[in-house]
């Protein structure tokens, strides 16, 4: 049974195989120090509307993101090297406004930086 929202962690994340961060009930988008994208599975993908091609390798905050290029987002990631806090936020790019949790996660060490989402209704 795979892991709740409240259950992932980084180790779970990093670890897991694209088939198994397929299997997630809720979205996650995974990217380098850089914003590019390296992740992003398909439970993200249906609901977001955009193929993991089309993501995969194209900058999140810039070119897939934009509504979460903001001081409460991206700019986190930048400020704060250790993270695992729950956001409730609203998603407003390519769609109506849909409101989510966002689990922003990420260690000072780590390559790859995360974001969890899970859809509100």
């Amino acid at each position: 049974m795979p892991p709740s929202f409240d259950e992932v962690t980084l180790d779970l994340l990093d670890a897991a195989t694209a088939s198994e961060l397929d299997d997630l009930p809720f979205g996650v988008i995974g990217f380098d120090r850089d914003g590019m994208i390296e992740t992003y599975n398909a439970m993200e993908s249906k609901l977001g509307g955009l193929s993991q091609e089309r993501v995969i390798g194209r900058h999140l905050f810039q070119a897939i993101a934009p509504c979460m290029n903001n001081f409460m987002i991206a700019q986190r990631f930048e400020d704060e090297p250790d993270l695992d806090e729950r956001i409730e936020y609203v998603l407003t790019f390519r769609m109506r406004p849909q409101p989510v949790i966002l689990r922003l996660l990420q260690q000072r060490y780590r390559a790859r930086r995360y974001i969890a989402i899970l859809r509100r209704t």
